[in-house]
């Protein structure tokens, strides 16, 4: 396998940060688990932890893609990117702004007194908003560093012209990401106003945007793991995409049932939330026509990956969504640890499994690789995969005593967590571990790829 362009070696930049981030954020995400149990556990308190848990997370989910598209839109226009310089200037500005809000997150932990201080209409270091806490100057450098990022892969297509389904639909998702960033940036004096907006962009990123980007690569990988036909993988893309939308848009209703919205977001919300899993278990379905009608599998370890999120995707994303976002069920169970399972199988699902499948497909190419030692990546995913699987039922049953004891018998959280869930939490940390363990695999077979010998391959047998 190699590159047909020299400029898609930049994805290799935003694979290399987005590795190194999630590293950081497994690592939060243990002491995080620990401070349920001992909240003195660490120098910085578990509001700041689950800042950099969350946020590491979505940072380094974003780079993962955007190296992605910078590898697929050359590829798919069949030429060099518009401008290599932009892109590194755009890398490294991501990188540099990332930093800095990382080291704010840190010291403001430290010493919180430290975002007393304003800039350009919020906090120095934080701005406060749950899942969006950048503070304003970093949202003007992500928006100026997204806005390079499109420009360049835009013009890329416009300078040949070449337009395809799997191009258009990436550049499609990437550009409504960039605008429903918008909506988190400015704030109204009505909370219920707030938190309408602000759902734009936590909602619309991930069951809009990012599935469409999602629906786009997931092609991709068919078509260069399998040798799947273009117009047969697009035509299904069109019609997994279109339902995302559908779905994913009106969808948003089920976090409006409680802000004080009208009550007419229950029947929007209850009735398209439970048609979301639909385009998600078309994608699975896809996913094994595909490998069922084509016998000739260039990249095990990628086709373990791209099968593997089109399955968690739908399980993680659809089934362990829906069975607590209609309205009668969400009464008693939002806010509680279901909705945290229900984040962490959906995420490891539809988002780490698809990039960590995109850099296993590209990044040999990249290298110059041929072929390479699967054993690693093989490993790495049984580790990440059960261990996420059993967090995510400890934190389901967790979920299930706290929703019982706090909504019906009316126990304190405190007495909840403290008490009737500690074995949940001993475990999970326990099941933590052993996601980290797999992370490491995959850093080090990350870096290790196409720098080892080969592996030799057994000639085939000569016919009689």
């Amino acid at each position: 396998m190699t590159i047909k362009y020299e400029s898609q070696k930049i994805a290799q930049n935003f694979y290399t940060f987005a590795v190194l981030l999630f590293l950081v954020q497994v690592v939060v995400s243990i002491i995080a688990a620990l401070q349920f149990m001992w909240p003195d556990f660490f120098i910085l308190n578990f509001n700041i932890i689950r800042s950099l848990h969350i946020n590491a997370m979505v940072v380094w989910l974003l780079a993962g893609m955007m190296g992605a598209t910078y590898y697929v839109v050359s590829e798919e226009s069949d030429t060099e990117l518009w401008s290599v310089p932009m892109a590194n200037f755009q890398f490294w500005a991501t990188v540099v702004t990332v930093a800095l809000v990382v080291l704010g997150y840190i010291w403001m932990g430290i010493n919180p007194q430290a975002n007393s201080t304003n800039l350009f209409g919020t906090g120095v270091l934080n701005e406060g908003r749950e899942y969006i806490e950048a503070p304003r100057w970093a949202d003007i450098l992500i928006v100026v560093s997204v806005l390079l990022f499109l420009l360049n892969n835009f013009m890329t297509v416009l300078k040949t012209k070449k337009w395809t389904g799997i191009q258009g639909t990436l550049l499609g998702g990437l550009t409504v990401l960039a605008l429903m960033y918008l909506p988190g940036m400015f704030y109204t004096k009505s909370m219920v106003k707030d938190q309408f907006w602000w759902w734009w962009v936590v909602h619309l990123w991930v069951e809009g945007a990012w599935e469409i980007i999602a629906g786009a690569l997931l092609a991709f990988m068919l078509m260069k793991v399998v040798g799947a036909k273009r117009e047969v993988v697009e035509k299904w893309m069109y019609v997994e995409v279109g339902l995302v939308m559908f779905t994913g848009i009106l969808g948003t209703g089920h976090h409006y049932y409680w802000i004080g919205t009208p009550e007419y977001w229950l029947w929007v919300g209850g009735i398209f939330s439970s048609l979301e899993p639909i385009p998600l278990l078309i994608m699975v379905w896809d996913a094994f026509r595909t490998t069922r009608e084509t016998r000739v599998v260039t990249n095990r370890a990628g086709l373990y990956y791209t099968v593997s999120h089109a399955i968690f995707n739908f399980v993680g994303a659809g089934l362990w969504g829906v069975i607590h976002t209609l309205p009668q069920v969400n009464k008693w169970t939002h806010g509680t640890q279901i909705t945290t399972a229900h984040g962490h199988l959906a995420f490891y699902g539809a988002y780490v499994l698809l990039v960590l499948a995109m850099i296993y497909i590209t990044l040999p190419a990249i290298r110059g690789v041929k072929a390479f030692n699967t054993s690693r990546a093989f490993q790495s995913f049984w580790w990440m995969t059960i261990s996420m699987v059993f967090i995510v039922l400890t934190i389901t049953g967790a979920g299930m005593v706290q929703t019982y004891m706090e909504r019906l018998m009316g126990l304190d959280y405190v007495a909840v967590k403290t008490n009737y869930n500690l074995w949940f939490w001993i475990l999970r940390a326990i099941f933590g571990v052993g996601f980290l363990y797999g992370v490491w695999i995959f850093a080090v077979d990350y870096f290790k790829l196409g720098k080892e010998p080969a592996p030799a391959v057994a000639p085939a047998p000569e016919k009689a």
